[in-house]
């Protein structure tokens, strides 16, 4: 079983040696080609590739009136209290965004290399596909999965202003 510790290392290990040039759509799916590279503990010398899709699904703007409504599921008075007032906020909305890992995707290859070796291929390789949804990930081998939602979190982050100020530039915030 993994620990907080481990997530905590997996969190602090994950490095994005080669980003996607897009950030998720605001108006539609957004699919990322991953590499992600890691170095097995019981195998020195040897790198394993996972490859596969993550799926971001159209970023969507909760109005006041629906983030009270999620916040008042199993809460007390005071949460009560503080979801009417977010309702009465006319400029209060929050962002949400959904991804899946489709496991179909997902492929796995161990490879005798050395890691700089290998990223350094990969890197080369990616350039010349020159596809700007490609990503290539260096993580944990134990924690991967980690990796790639720590991957989700970074692109969140990256993609939500982009989201705004498309909303803002079309009216509909």
């Amino acid at each position: 079983m993994i620990k907080a510790d481990d997530f905590q290392y997996a969190l602090e290990n994950t490095r994005v040696v080669v980003a996607p040039s897009r950030a998720i759509e605001t108006f539609g799916q957004t699919s990322f080609r991953f590499r992600l590279v890691t170095e097995p503990m019981d195998e020195i010398g040897t790198v394993r590739l996972r490859k596969g899709m993550i799926h971001a699904e159209r970023p969507r703007l909760l109005a006041p009136q629906y983030v009270s409504r999620l916040l008042l599921e199993g809460f007390g008075e005071r949460a009560q209290g503080f979801a009417g007032w977010i309702e009465e906020q006319k400029d209060f909305h929050i962002l949400r965004y959904g991804f899946t890992l489709k496991k179909t995707d997902l492929s796995e290859q161990l490879f005798k290399e050395p890691k700089e070796e290998f990223l350094l291929k990969l890197q080369d390789d990616l350039r010349r596909e020159d596809d700007p949804l490609n990503v290539l990930i260096e993580g944990i081998d134990d924690s991967w999965e980690v990796c790639l939602m720590k991957f989700t979190m970074d692109m969140i982050q990256r993609s939500s202003g982009e989201n705004v100020a498309e909303w803002k530039r079309r009216g509909l915030i």
